[in-house]
């Protein structure tokens, strides 16, 4: 012992114990767990072992606009992800979803509709990302509509006469327009001058022949471990979807080029924490981005009377959607020419 100094005293030599057996057990879990964080941990934790023969890969839907891509990913998970209006190219962003059972999953990817004629950095960035899920695809859905001419429609999913992709299905949808004669030849011609593997007739809207789509996916998806927790049914956060879902009714609600020039940009999102004293509802911000001034008095109307339906009709929405009651607050933002402007179209998220 050093001259002047004090004995440990039996309180600070208790605390100096214990504070070296919680470094040493910190240490020990750190090894254990590879220096993962508790939150990587966690995750981990919510996957199960897959079986022998499990199988796992991407399954990227294409097709033109308004074929019926996210109907037919909505069908599938039997959730709504993507959103669907009857107007064309309302799938901007590639929206994925998953569909798990205890011998495979299929990891979809909806995509915008595809297009030859682009008028913008928005839609070079669209095209970009449905080429890149192609490439990533272990599968692919073509989706066509059945009251289209076949050659048009072949040459928008197939680039070229030989296909030396993965493998594809040609699924045929709103066949309700066709006679059983018109739809046995139009399944003929495509199975003669197409590359995929098989032509199955559909519905997505009514869930028709479903079924043999997914019986499909688990001949031809690769073997493989599960790439997400099986009890996820996408990666995207919840503030994706509401921005989705309040871009949604923006086309539902007005008209011509509107739609087509706005952006949704979710600013806050703050959920109330659980256990909270009274019934608190989340709070959620949003601004709608348009391109031009004279929007804006389209999009909130004669004294707010637009903007303030579009914000019923979507907290309604909203709120399914997050099984919790929510404070949606709009606000309308003009970024001229954002659309054609490569850094605004990034910082908007495309």
């Amino acid at each position: 012992m050093q001259l002047g100094s004090r004995p440990p005293q039996p309180a600070a030599a208790a605390a100096d114990a214990q504070a070296a057996a919680d470094e040493a057990e910190a240490a020990n879990a750190e090894e254990q767990s590879g220096g993962r964080p508790p939150e990587i941990l966690e995750e981990f934790s919510n996957f199960t072992a897959d079986p022998p023969g499990h199988k796992s890969g991407f399954v990227t839907i294409i097709g033109r606009p308004n074929a019926g891509k996210s109907t037919l990913m909505n069908a599938l998970l039997h959730q709504t992800l993507s959103i669907v209006t009857p107007r064309a190219q309302t799938t901007r962003h590639r929206v994925l979803g998953l569909l798990s059972e205890p011998g495979y999953q299929a990891v979809f990817l909806d995509t915008p509709g595809i297009i030859t004629d682009k008028r913008n950095k928005l839609e070079d960035k669209m095209m970009a990302a449905v080429q890149q899920a192609v490439k990533d695809a272990d599968c692919l859905l073509a989706i066509i509509d059945a009251s289209h001419k076949p050659e048009e429609a072949l040459a928008m999913v197939q680039p070229g006469p030989q296909w030396k992709g993965p493998p594809m299905a040609i699924l045929l949808n709103k066949t309700d327009l066709l006679s059983a004669e018109e739809l046995a030849v139009l399944e003929a011609w495509f199975k003669q001058y197409s590359s995929a593997d098989v032509v199955l007739p559909i519905s997505a809207a009514e869930g028709k022949n479903l079924d043999a789509v997914v019986t499909w996916l688990q001949t031809k998806l690769p073997e493989g471990p599960s790439m997400y927790p099986k009890d996820i049914v996408s990666e995207q956060p919840e503030r994706f979807f509401v921005s989705e879902i309040i871009r949604k009714h923006i086309f539902l609600q007005y008209f011509q080029e509107v739609p087509y020039g706005v952006a949704v940009e979710v600013t806050t999102f703050r959920e109330v924490r659980p256990g909270s004293k009274g019934k608190g509802k989340d709070l959620i911000e949003a601004e709608i981005v348009i391109e031009k001034e004279r929007q804006r008095g389209i999009l909130i109307g004669k004294g707010g009377s637009a903007l303030k339906q579009l914000g019923t009709a979507a907290r309604a929405e909203v709120e399914e959607f997050l099984g919790r009651p929510v404070y949606l607050s709009l606000s309308v933002k003009v970024r001229e020419g954002w659309r054609k402007d490569e850094q605004q179209v990034e910082r908007l998220g495309y």
